[in-house]
């Protein structure tokens, strides 16, 4: 049977057009186009503060089919402009769904373009690098191409740009919840703890739940916190997140504070992602904008000091070069895709960040150790919560 005519249009910068049938918000989004191969997460993924700026191709066809719950949510509203699926959602088949993807983007304000051949897509993008797109829903199926496509050619890129300002805290908080475990769900950390301070340049909440089960008693600050800001706390630890954007754009307010802390104090130093790239920035290295980046639940790393691989999760478009690192700065992590920057450390210190997510949400476990070599690091009594 003939299906109706096309409600979604994806446009990309060389003229490719791809036409589908839309979902969730209607209206036009222009971002650049990243693909995810993660088979599970799609809500995490959606609401990650690091997909700022993008629209995600998942590359697996079953999106929709748990639906939506708040419990998984990394922030509160989606961040990604939009998504891209092979077939149209169906209703949710799972015990924890309190509403369907579809209304759940529209009212959100993301759009959906599904009956897109996704494979074609990802080869494209994997290709040409990722594309900078413009997508558009009417449910009339009424599009102008000429200016969509010059949408799309008029998007500005991610180089350059500080997207961490868009995403980060108004102010600093408190955060006590812990990970996830059966039955209880969610609940929050009791007892004395170590005192750590988490830079917020686009955090996601699993990260933050890991740094408190690992034991810490986390205070986030905005991304702009200054040293001075970070040492009124008095921490034991210092933890970067994840976040979008331009490291070295995000670079100009954040690297004088890292180095600041570094010079003036001996506590230890974390990053994830966009914080890994924070400090090794700090130290003395660079980044490079990658072709299109690793978005993914099943990326293979290797820990170049002890010989183990483990199966991280990856969200970045944007990484170190590894041969910018200073004398002093380890590469302790390759990736086993394309043999990227991983992962680095501070010889003699126990400053460390890493490329992937030890904390999944998608994705496997197999990094969460990283949290507990954070609090171990601390050392000296524990504190009691204030």
């Amino acid at each position: 049977m003939s299906r109706p005519k096309p409600t979604a249009c994806l446009a990309l910068a060389d003229g490719s057009l791809f036409y589908g049938y839309g979902f969730g918000a209607t209206g036009q989004k222009t971002a650049e186009l990243c693909f995810n191969t993660a088979m599970t997460g799609y809500q995490e993924i959606m609401t990650d503060p690091s997909y700022a700026g993008q629209i995600v191709t998942f590359t697996f066809p079953h999106i929709g089919n748990v639906g939506v719950n708040p419990e998984d949510d990394e922030t509160a509203d989606p961040i990604a402009d939009g998504l891209v699926v092979k077939w149209d959602p169906t209703e949710p088949s799972n015990w924890r769904a309190a509403e369907n993807l579809t209304a759940w983007l529209e009212r959100t304000g993301r759009i959906g373009i599904g009956g897109i051949d996704t494979r074609r897509l990802t080869r494209a993008i994997r290709q040409q690098g990722a594309p900078h797109v413009a997508l558009a829903h009417d449910p009339d199926g009424n599009f102008d191409i000429e200016a969509l496509v010059a949408a799309a050619r008029a998007f500005p890129g991610l180089e350059g740009l500080d997207l961490a300002k868009d995403v980060t805290c108004a102010q600093s908080y408190r955060w006590d919840e812990k990970r996830w475990a059966w039955p209880d769900g969610y609940t929050a950390r009791t007892g004395p703890a170590r005192k750590v301070v988490a830079i917020d340049y686009g955090a996601k909440r699993n990260i933050l739940r890991c740094l408190t089960s690992a034991g810490c008693d986390v205070t986030v600050l905005p991304a702009s916190a200054t040293a001075e800001e970070v040492l009124a706390h008095n921490p034991e630890g210092l933890f970067l997140s994840n976040g979008p954007g331009d490291p070295a754009a995000t670079g100009a307010y954040a690297v004088p504070m890292i180095r600041t802390v570094l010079e003036t104090t001996d506590i230890p130093v974390f990053g994830i992602c966009l914080g890994h790239q924070m400090l090794a920035i700090a130290l003395g290295a660079q980044t490079i904008k990658m072709n299109h980046g690793h978005h993914g639940a099943n990326h293979p790393v290797k820990d170049l000091e002890t010989g183990k691989v483990e199966i991280t999760s990856m969200n970045h478009g944007f990484t170190v070069d590894a041969q910018s690192l200073p004398d002093g700065v380890v590469e302790t992590h390759v990736s086993l895709f394309d043999g990227s920057n991983c992962g680095i450390r501070v010889a003699d210190r126990p400053v460390f960040s890493v490329q992937y997510h030890p904390e999944a949400s998608p994705g496997p476990q197999d990094s969460y150790y990283l949290f507990e070599r954070f609090v171990g690091a601390m050392g000296g009594p524990l504190r009691a919560a204030s």
